[in-house]
């Protein structure tokens, strides 16, 4: 797990988007999944459930948000926005 990782999960929790985190983070879409990919393998829980177009947080998403918000505040990463 790293910054990276966590600043695309905080992104795509706040917009409900790969495509709009994408677009904030200034990186592209494919970028944007597979980190989380890489975080959902590295913890072994599904963060989001996808319907559709639909997009939430599952319980370890829920559970994870806050922290990764905190851990991203602490190290004060570039390009995140204050209310990530």
């Amino acid at each position: 797990m790293d910054i990276n990782e966590l600043q695309a999960f905080a992104a795509v929790a706040e917009y409900s988007s790969f495509s709009h985190a994408s677009d904030v983070l200034h990186i592209t879409q494919p970028a944007i999944s597979k980190r989380i990919l890489t975080l959902e393998t590295a913890l072994k829980a599904r963060l989001f459930d996808r319907i559709g177009w639909q997009l939430s947080l599952t319980e370890a998403g829920e559970c994870l948000l806050p922290r990764a918000r905190q851990i991203l505040q602490r190290f004060h990463v570039v390009g995140q926005r204050p209310d990530l």
